[in-house]
């Protein structure tokens, strides 16, 4: 096979010694490239300059969704220092660039959500709503482009290269009913059907291909105990119950519409009304983020849990995932990434 007809990278094909991998056509290197790990992508980029331009284009991401190789990383903020980032594979924490954005949006609340390779930050500037983007290619910063209808206190999921963000509030504190779908191959959004009831403060989550919001409230003093499933094959809305039960696991059955008990909580979600804790699908795990205090001082612990794994009398076998020391105990964004 001639050499020539591998992937087209932006680098001529010179001679047998010009190749990614010795030996192999370029095409077949690639597909190796993508199976090594990502957090191995800085030391392949100081090999050349072809190498620098191969991880630096973002091509192995591509290529890796479409082996369907996937690896995991946990951005939390916990403190006023900025984002960080966990790489479950390695065990190893890393800092984010600071965002360049002004003072109001570096104090105000904000949402945050993985999707694709991006990092989306949302929150308000002096005179409006701001979306910051951090892209795990380039390694910064950039301003995002903003929805049809700029909120916050929505939920929100990803699924891919998609996510939807469903209901919040306006900047006039209106409760929305309204929902948008962000696809990060064009970087545009797409406003979606309207949901029922119009909700902030709720949760979101994707589940065998449909998005689903819960709980949240409808007023300042109305708080709701249902939900909605979205289906994008054909974009309809549809009402479910949903049972609340304060530090408890509770499983979902979406073909008889019911809940389960399962165990505990491995920390208190009722210490802040819920405040401070965050909860992720990270793979097949399910992700609990929170902050405990000990001898050693404050820490934020990540435990996770396989729900494949059998549950022995109410007692759930939480695993440590990680830890990070003398940030506070109180995680204010978390988004998990899987690329």
């Amino acid at each position: 096979m001639d050499r020539r007809e591998g992937v087209n990278d932006g680098f001529p094909r010179l001679g047998p010694n010009d190749s990614l991998l010795p030996g192999l056509i370029d095409d077949v290197a690639l597909n190796c490239l993508a199976w090594v790990s990502r957090s191995d992508y800085a030391s392949l980029s100081c090999i050349n300059k072809r190498y620098s331009k191969l991880i630096n284009s973002g091509y192995l991401y591509g290529l890796r969704k479409e082996l369907g190789v996937v690896e995991h990383l946990v951005y939390l903020v916990c403190d006023p220092r900025g984002w960080v980032a966990f790489d479950p594979k390695i065990s190893r924490w890393m800092a984010l660039p600071k965002i360049p954005c002004d003072e109001c949006f570096n104090h105000a609340d904000k949402e945050s959500l993985a999707v694709g390779c991006e990092l989306l930050v949302f929150g308000r500037e002096l005179m409006e709503f701001a979306i910051w983007k951090y892209s795990l290619v380039c390694r910064g910063w950039v301003k995002c482009q903003e929805m049809n209808q700029p909120r916050c206190l929505f939920g929100s999921s990803s699924l891919g290269s998609i996510a939807i963000v469903a209901g919040g509030s306006d900047k006039y504190g209106n409760v929305l009913k309204s929902a948008e779908l962000y696809d990060s191959a064009s970087c545009t959004w797409e406003l979606l059907p309207n949901m029922h009831t119009p909700r902030r403060l709720c949760s979101s989550f994707f589940m065998d291909g449909k998005f689903y919001v819960i709980g949240g409230m409808s007023s300042t003093t109305v708080s709701l105990t249902c939900g909605e499933e979205y289906n994008l094959s054909t974009k309809c809305w549809r009402r479910i119950e949903v049972e609340h039960l304060t530090n408890m696991v509770k499983k979902y059955d979406k073909e008889k519409n019911t809940w389960e008990v399962l165990g505990r909580l491995p920390v208190r979600a009722d210490s802040s009304n819920g405040w401070g804790l965050a909860f992720k699908a990270c793979g097949d795990k399910l992700l609990v983020v929170g902050g405990q205090r000990g001898p050693e001082g404050e820490a934020i612990v990540l435990n996770s849990w396989c729900p494949k794994t059998s549950v022995t009398n109410g007692t759930i076998g939480w695993q440590v995932l990680g830890m990070k020391e003398h940030v506070g105990v109180f995680v204010y964004n978390c988004a998990v990434m899987g690329c």
